[in-house]
């Protein structure tokens, strides 16, 4: 169950993608939830994933799953530590980034909210900024190898646009970097009608 707009339901499609499987996406209206989500769910948020008994919530739990359960290409490192290194890069990509990307979708608005997007946005560019000297030197996150800490990051990267998120000229291998894994086939294939109109 994926939303056609939901940034953490993208991350899980792209790894479906990558991983060449089949899987059927139930697309669902953000703002129109089915109620069977809430029970499936008890955070009435998406995305949630079925396999016959098995219900998960929460993308990275849920990337992680299928990522074991399907080891090609593997997109966790191999090694314990880097593995462990990669779960805190998640967490922290959690707790910098998309605590504001969460705050920039929400639909209910209040008079103080400009002042909220305005920071959220705020954070968000100084937070990748400082991800960016990784790029200058290293073609994905981890190196060569494409893995699950871009996939977190892609949904982002996608919708700065739409965001009203404008980078600083030093950010520019980032945005090189962002290019390089919107060309990637699977993530081209993953998206929605509705995200494909999210970028100029």
């Amino acid at each position: 169950y994926s939303g056609t707009t939901c940034p953490f339901s993208q991350r899980c499609r792209i790894v479906l993608y990558e991983k060449g499987m089949d899987f059927q996406i139930i697309d669902v209206d953000m703002y129109n939830k089915p109620e069977d989500i809430a029970v499936m769910n008890p955070y009435n948020r998406l995305p949630v994933l079925v396999e016959r008994d098995l219900i998960l919530y929460e993308s990275n739990i849920i990337n992680e799953y299928i990522d074991e359960r399907f080891p090609h290409p593997q997109l966790m490192p191999a090694d314990p530590v880097m593995r462990a290194r990669t779960r805190l890069f998640l967490f922290n990509f959690e707790r910098e980034l998309f605590i504001h990307v969460q705050q920039l979708e929400r639909r209910d608005h209040h008079k103080d909210a400009s002042k909220q997007m305005e920071s959220a946005r705020q954070q968000i560019r100084d937070r990748l900024t400082q991800l960016t000297p990784i790029f200058m030197k290293n073609k994905y996150m981890l190196g060569d190898d494409f893995s699950m800490l871009d996939v977190a990051i892609a949904p982002l990267l996608w919708r700065l646009d739409h965001y009203g998120i404008e980078m600083p000229k030093t950010a520019a291998p980032l945005l090189r970097y962002s290019e390089r894994i919107f060309s990637r086939p699977a993530y081209i294939e993953a998206l929605t009608p509705s995200e494909k109109v999210m970028r100029r």
